[in-house]
């Protein structure tokens, strides 16, 4: 098979997104929040868990600690009380109150808009500063490369296959590949159709609406 030049890929994936596009359309973030602060830990809290998990204790640890400046009050026991079901919660719990301690102390409360200043805080790498700049204040800086875009765009071979394990690696390889204008829509669409059809495991390549753009079904 004739290796595929970087024009064709760059047709293929833009074809890709323009059909989860007009299947799903915008996607709204799958985890609750009401401010900017709430989804930065929110986020920090869904690393290695599911939205839905994160979802059942977000309700109760904010309504005790609503603000950076509530949760920076707080101690670690107390929050990790509260996040028990958590996978790593101890680490997370900890990661909680630095982040809003230092969002209190460096930050003026306000949470910073800028990829740099948020990675700065406990627990927060770059996939949660893109989800927290796009969905928290509309800024398009990258994508957001979790396990769902990153098993996407390797079965797709957007991606380097010895970038397979690198996600930072893997959204370099993205950001290279698509246009700027699909990066703001990439993360939610890709993770819903990840979840509809495109499963870790089992995916469901019978009923794929995307075989045609897809080597690892045309390969098999």
């Amino acid at each position: 098979m004739a290796r595929e030049t970087n024009a064709a890929k760059r047709e293929r994936a833009i074809e890709f997104c323009e059909r989860l596009d007009r299947r799903y359309g915008p996607v709204e973030c799958f985890l609750d929040h009401a401010t900017p602060f709430r989804l930065v830990i929110a986020v920090l809290l869904s690393a290695q868990t599911t939205d839905a998990q994160v979802n059942k204790v977000t309700p109760e640890l904010f309504r005790r600690w609503p603000t950076p400046e509530t949760m920076a009050g707080a101690t670690a026991a107390e929050v990790a009380e509260v996040i028990k079901s958590l996978g790593f919660y101890k680490t997370k719990a900890r990661h909680t109150v630095e982040a809003a301690q230092m969002i209190m102390a460096d930050f003026g409360g306000e949470v910073p808009r800028t990829m740099d200043e948020l990675t700065q805080l406990p627990g927060v790498g770059r996939k949660t500063a893109n989800i927290v700049l796009n969905v928290g204040f509309g800024i398009v800086e990258g994508i957001a490369v979790d396990t769902h875009v990153n098993r996407i765009a390797h079965r797709l071979r957007f991606s380097l296959k010895k970038h397979e394990k690198l996600p930072l690696k893997t959204e370099q390889d993205l950001l290279k590949l698509l246009p700027r204008e699909w990066w703001e829509n990439v993360n939610h669409q890709w993770i819903t159709f990840g979840r509809e059809i495109c499963h870790a495991r089992s995916p469901r390549c019978s009923e794929c609406p995307m075989t045609d753009l897809c080597p690892s079904v045309q390969s098999a």
